[in-house]
């Protein structure tokens, strides 16, 4: 399955979404490599990428929610931080030897998560937005 930010995972703010196209295409990157037998050798540079990546953006978030006085903001942020811990979990459980197909099923899992915060709470936050 390939993630895409469809119309229903827009915000409507530029930054936003060009941050969530890029982490998208990042994924689907890991996953095309996956499907060419290649998952393995591709899984650590990409949640390496994640991990730096999703920091960024929450960052992005944060401050655009700090910003314009989001009343969200803490239950926003606090999804953050536990979502950023759960990345770095799983990305510290890998084998040294290489990840596992449960390995790559936990990450993709945990970007599923991601794609339904983006579909609920982004669209939240960017409605608020486009009131200010």
């Amino acid at each position: 399955m390939k993630y895409e930010l469809t119309k229903e995972l827009e915000t409507g703010n530029a930054v936003i979404d060009r941050e969530h196209r890029e982490l998208f295409a990042a994924v689907n990157r890991l996953l095309d490599s996956c499907s060419k037998g290649q998952g393995r050798a591709s899984m650590e540079p990409a949640i390496q990428f994640l991990i730096t990546y999703v920091e960024k953006h929450f960052g992005h978030e944060e401050q655009l929610q700090q910003e314009n006085g989001y009343p969200g903001m803490p239950a926003h942020k606090a999804f953050h931080a536990g979502y950023k811990k759960t990345l770095r979990e799983i990305a510290a459980e890998i084998p040294a030897a290489g990840p596992t197909v449960a390995d790559l099923g936990k990450l993709n899992r945990h970007v599923a998560v991601l794609v339904n915060h983006i579909r609920v709470e982004d669209k939240k936050l960017s409605a608020f937005l486009k009131q200010k």
